[in-house]
């Protein structure tokens, strides 16, 4: 079933509340999206990537997941 940018947004944002999330692709597979969250304060890199892929409950899992790629961005505010 196709995504979009809002229904990557939307799971994303069931996760992590209060973070400024930005989605962005139109092909239905290919996406880039940035999260900044407080909740990423001290975690490294992979530590916070993991936590936005977990939001986004298997939508990426093998090759029948809805999103084939996602060039994701996460940082804590003001870093």
């Amino acid at each position: 079933m196709p995504i979009n940018a809002h229904d990557i947004e939307t799971l994303i944002r069931d996760s992590f509340p209060n973070a400024d999330i930005v989605v962005q692709g139109d092909d239905g597979v290919h996406f880039a999206a940035e999260v900044v969250d407080e909740s990423f304060r001290g975690k490294n890199r992979v530590q916070q990537q993991r936590s936005v892929y977990a939001a986004l409950k298997g939508k990426m899992d093998g090759p029948n997941g809805a999103v084939h790629a996602l060039a994701l961005t996460t940082r804590a505010p003001g870093v």
